[in-house]
This record gives C-alpha cells, sequence and structure tokens, in this order.
C-alpha cells in the first residue's frame, strides 16, 4: 500500500475523521457470485433469452411474476450458498475500530454484510435484499423476511402452488415481490435509504469505494457529494472505473488496484496501528 495512503488512513483514526464506504458487486464476486450483469445474469423463459435489464423491472414482474420470482430465487440460492470473505469480515472490524464514525452503503442484494457482522443501523442497503419481500400492492411498507420454507429454485425449476402461497403479503394476502430496486424505478428512503446516504455523504471526511464501476445513479452522487465537500476518496478495484478518475480529477483521492479480499485487510491493520 502506498504511503500517502497509509497516511490518509493513519489521519483518519487520529483526526477522528467520518468514514463511509460504498460496495458493489465486486466484493460480492470474491465470495464466487456472480456479478448481475454478466452472464450468469441471463434468464431463459420458453424460448427467449432475458437480459437483468429486462428481468429486473416491475413491468416484467407484472407481466410475469413466476418467472420474475423464479429467477430471484434462483439468485437467492447462489447468495445462500456464498460465504462473507476476509472484504466483508474486515469492514466489521473497521464499524467496530471507528466507534460510530463509519456508514457502509452498499449496491449488493446479498445479505453478506448482515451475515459478516455489520450493523443495521450503519448499513444502507440502497438496491434492496434478495432475501426479503414486500407486498407488491404497497399496501404497507413493511418488509418481510421470505419464509424459510421458500426453497431456492434451479434454473429449471417451476414455482409450485405452494410457493405463491407462501410468497403474499402477510398484511393482506396479495402477491408479494422481491424487496429489490428494479430498474424501471426510482430510488426512496423508506426502502432504499435514498436521503440518509445523501446526508452520509455530506459528513464523509473519507469514502472508500470497493468494488464498484458507479453503473447507478445513487453511487455517483455520494461520490460527487464527498468529492465536492473536500473528500478523501480512495478507489479499490481491480481496474480502474470513473470513480478511480473523479478520485484523481479531485486531487484528493487514490487509486488501489487489488481485489478488495486482500486490499481491506490491510487498511484494517493500518487503522488498528495508528
Amino acid at each position: 500500500m502506498k504511503q500517502e495512503i497509509r497516511k490518509v488512513l493513519s489521519k483518519a483514526i487520529r483526526d477522528r475523521w467520518t468514514v463511509t464506504f460504498l460496495t458493489g458487486a465486486g466484493i460480492s464476486a470474491e465470495s464466487g457470485i456472480p456479478t448481475f450483469r454478466g452472464p450468469e445474469g441471463f434468464w431463459t423463459v420458453g424460448s427467449a433469452d432475458y437480459h437483468p435489464q429486462e428481468m429486473a423491472t416491475y413491468r416484467m414482474f407484472r407481466k410475469n411474476p413466476d418467472e420474475v420470482w423464479r429467477w430471484y430465487l434462483y439468485r437467492m440460492g447462489i447468495c445462500r450458498k456464498a460465504e462473507p470473505n476476509p472484504g466483508h469480515l474486515a469492514l466489521v472490524e473497521i464499524e467496530a475500530l471507528l466507534e460510530g464514525r463509519f456508514t457502509l452503503i452498499t449496491q449488493n442484494v446479498d445479505n453478506l454484510h448482515v451475515r459478516a457482522g455489520n450493523r443495521n443501523e450503519n448499513l444502507y442497503q440502497i438496491h434492496g435484499n434478495v432475501f426479503f419481500m414486500r407486498c407488491a400492492d404497497a399496501c404497507t411498507d413493511r418488509v418481510y423476511p421470505i419464509p424459510e420454507s421458500v426453497e431456492p429454485k434451479t434454473k429449471t425449476a417451476a414455482m409450485t402452488d405452494r410457493d405463491r402461497k407462501l410468497l403474499r403479503c402477510p398484511a393482506c394476502g396479495a402477491r408479494a415481490r422481491p424487496h429489490v430496486l428494479w430498474f424501471d424505478e426510482t430510488y426512496n428512503e423508506t426502502h432504499y435509504r435514498f436521503e440518509s446516504s445523501l446526508k452520509a455523504a455530506l459528513n464523509t471526511d473519507l469514502l472508500i469505494i470497493v468494488g464498484t464501476a458507479g453503473a447507478t445513479n445513487l453511487p455517483n452522487q455520494v461520490a460527487w457529494t464527498v468529492i465536492q465537500n473536500g473528500g478523501v476518496t480512495i478507489d479499490v478495484n481491480i481496474e480502474p472505473t470513473r470513480f478511480t478518475d473523479m478520485a484523481r480529477a479531485s486531487g484528493r483521492g487514490f487509486f488501489i488496484q487489488e481485489p478488495s479480499g486482500t486490499a481491506l485487510p490491510r487498511m484494517l491493520e493500518v487503522l488498528r496501528s495508528s
């Protein structure tokens, strides 16, 4: 790790900086979860192949809810088999070390940050969580765990009447939907912590971006807000992204080109020793 990055991390501890982490698919890929936009995201319905941008929409859910649920239950099974990696575990330790000056904003819906041990009050799951559901008719804002008796699907397994009965809103009995942000929907505070994320960005001294290319709106707003308010940014990724360019252009940013599973534990070591 470059000496100037070590100095920034040491200063963050010494001066009691507020630190925000922004994580994306890269950290989960190191746990064996295929990236959402990669080949594993495609889904076949009959003779047609659908892109993730087509499956992950409210429009598709209204048109073919069984296929959308099959796709998400397949993804849920992949996420259930995965385990938090050293990057996830380092973030738990960093959260404890920073004592209330820590926020974790994640684009990932795989629940690995929760399973690793990050606290819900400091964790903003801005794209939802594949293990939860809510009323498709929005009779309530409540979010419910998907019943444990709902089994993950293989690519060929069909939805059953039992599945349909279990995937119902407990409040009104209407069909439930996956608790995820779809491509034809917008961020909000209630389900995706939109305002909370921007407020955290306004108060951030150091933003550490991990494994995301910035393909969605809110992460870009978070990064721009931190930079425009004079914060320091560190982009951790296996290849340069738009966040790398943003960090470098700000004059207060750095790029660490390595997997998060090695970079985050090394950051933890520096923070502990500062």
